[in-house]
């Protein structure tokens, strides 16, 4: 995980220019997806493994950013979609993402985003490539799997470098934009939901949940990265406690948002795994702001700090 861990933009810019070669850019996402039907009556159902096809060629093949990625640095994340309704090439359903980040020098992930997107409306035809274009909307479908792909990639780099997902959310931003007039949900501030694409990435570009990004950073780079060394565990331990102490002031300024929720859909039980056992260490404060900010795991949370 070299490039991630050291961060040095100037030796991916040489290295670019030394090779020259397009297979040195090797493609950010590893991702896996599923596309799932179980109630919808169609005669032909092979539509659906050939959708399944297209969009792990679409996340898979394109490069999303110019930067380089050694295969095994690709990002691991899952794109579940659940087919509910069909009506020739009118498809509605839901969208599962989860994107975890590797711990160094662990065989561990850490969950990062576990979303489910109730929005998800497309059209598509057998065989049609699946284009996309980051000044325009051609396709809800792809715009919705770029969309995502960006939110991942930003999220990722949040966790290497201090607001590091800038301009990764500019390029989701740029896609909701162009995505509200097309008729297709999930992309309005309006809809009445604040749980959709626009507020997600909303969210993110706010400066109230500056303290969120930075926990991002300072959880995972600061506290998970340092774990696999005995003598610092102590410290990364303090330094993850410090992280999420900070999302009291966020919680404060937007309480129960939707960001929030969704760090701790993914991080709560997590949280309680750091905090259960091991060398004995104040708690008591840790445990008061996790039951303030994140009531529906209150009960799990009385469990942090006892032996």
């Amino acid at each position: 995980m070299q490039r991630k861990y050291s961060i040095i933009f100037v030796t991916t810019c040489l290295l670019s220019l030394v090779t020259g070669f397009t297979k040195v850019h090797s493609q950010e996402l590893n991702a896996e997806v599923q596309v799932l039907s179980p109630n919808v009556q169609s005669t032909n159902k092979q539509i659906f493994t050939t959708l399944q096809t297209a969009i792990v060629n679409f996340l898979n093949t394109r490069k999303w950013t110019d930067e380089v990625y050694q295969p095994e640095e690709r990002i691991k994340c899952s794109f579940v979609i659940n087919i509910t309704e069909r009506n020739n090439e009118q498809f509605k359903g839901t969208l599962q993402i989860q994107y975890s980040r590797p711990i160094f020098k662990s065989g561990y992930s850490s969950p990062v985003l576990v979303h489910m997107d109730n929005d998800f409306q497309f059209e598509y035809l057998e065989f049609d490539r699946l284009d996309f274009s980051e000044n325009t909307s051609l396709s809800n479908l792809t715009s919705v799997l770029a969309y995502y792909a960006y939110v991942i990639i930003g999220l990722d780099h949040d966790t290497y470098a201090k607001k590091g997902g800038d301009p990764f959310y500019d390029r989701a931003l740029a896609i909701v934009n162009n995505s509200q007039n097309n008729g297709f949900p999930g992309w309005s501030g309006f809809s009445g939901s604040n749980k959709n694409r626009f507020w997600l990435i909303d969210n993110l570009q706010n400066p109230a949940f500056n303290g969120l990004r930075q926990c991002l950073y300072q959880y995972h780079r600061q506290g998970l990265d340092l774990m696999f060394e005995p003598s610092q565990q102590r410290l990364a331990k303090e330094n993850i406690k410090a992280s999420l102490m900070q999302l009291a002031e966020v919680n404060q300024k937007r309480p129960n948002s939707f960001l929030m929720q969704l760090f701790f859909d993914a991080k709560s039980i997590e949280i309680i795994n750091i905090f259960s056992g091991g060398e004995p260490m104040k708690l008591a404060d840790l445990k008061e702001v996790l039951i303030e900010i994140d009531a529906n795991n209150a009960n799990k949370y009385e469990a942090i700090g006892r032996s």
